[in-house]
């Protein structure tokens, strides 16, 4: 249960149930310091050259032990689940048993975001039980995807297949414009293999690319207000337009409470693209007061 502004937050990670009481009011002082949900960047390593990635480029691998005293932390402190990401999480040789490591020590949720094609038996037999959610990259299907990622569409549908085996898992489709028009075939596709939820990241400015235009943002925001979805269909708040209609049961927040990330050299700021930054260093609850006074600045 987690304490804050909105009241009492009850939250069961098996089955990613979450409860708000609102009419139960908490003190200040009583409201849990941790975000509800901090993003780890355990690596920067990944074999794919994605064009609109924005992780960093240098080598740079967080150490499983200063990821799990983190977690520790975190979890008393009332965030409520931690997802790992990169880079590819699976590029790092202890993803599997830090994965374990947090789900035991800790009643956090863990996640990832995987390009999957790392995904083999080995790995799912040690993943099983100790992960509640797995996000796997698919931007496009078929050419488009094979062309943007430079692996084999038939492949990933294999290692998607093996995903399910280890827990309940969504599609993340990043919305460039080379896959706004897929949109429909990535829905269907999603709800054909399984997945419980599509997630619609819209394109932001990296490297040489500018991010997803006005006029096609405008035809995503079309789209998802005339999509059926059998499925969760969630779209990314960075980079939304107001006329998408996301799901925002809090409301506008103070920048921290909902989420944090903590790329793979260590350091924490608000989100991913974020340009304020410290060190974690020992405490990430110490990080996080430190980066909340900077912002407040």
């Amino acid at each position: 249960m987690r304490r804050s502004r909105h009241g009492a937050h009850y939250f069961d990670r098996a089955s990613g149930l979450n409860v708000l009481l609102s009419e139960v009011a908490f003190a200040p002082e009583h409201w849990h310091p941790a975000p509800r949900y901090v993003s780890i960047a355990l690596t920067n390593a990944c074999e794919l050259r994605c064009p609109f990635c924005y992780a960093p480029k240098h080598p740079a691998r967080l150490r499983a032990n200063d990821v799990l005293r983190w977690a520790r932390e975190l979890d008393v402190a009332g965030t409520l689940g931690i997802g790992f990401g990169g880079g590819e999480p699976a590029a790092h040789p202890d993803l599997a048993a830090l994965c374990q490591a947090v789900a035991e020590q800790t009643s956090l949720a863990v996640s990832m975001t995987t390009h999957a094609h790392r995904f083999d038996e080995s790995l799912a037999e040690r993943l099983r039980g100790s992960v509640h959610f797995i996000r796997v990259s698919v931007d496009g299907l078929g050419p488009t995807y094979e062309a943007i990622r430079g692996r084999s569409f038939a492949v990933l549908e294999e290692k998607v297949a093996l995903v399910a085996t280890v827990a309940p898992f969504g599609i993340n489709c990043v919305v460039t414009e080379e896959t706004i028009d897929e949109l429909d075939d990535c829905l269907a596709w999603a709800e054909q293999v399984g997945a419980q939820e599509l997630l619609l990241l819209v394109e932001q400015p990296a490297g040489a690319r500018s991010g997803l235009p006005a006029v096609e943002r405008e035809r995503l925001a079309n789209w998802v207000a005339r999509a059926a979805p059998t499925i969760r269909l969630a779209v990314g708040a960075m980079g939304a337009v107001d006329e998408m209609g996301l799901a925002d049961p809090f409301g506008p927040e103070p920048p921290l409470e909902a989420h944090a990330h903590v790329d793979a050299s260590g350091r924490l700021r608000a989100d991913a693209y974020a340009d304020l930054i410290v060190d974690v260093g020992d405490s990430i609850i110490e990080a996080l007061q430190q980066l909340e006074e900077e912002v407040k600045r």
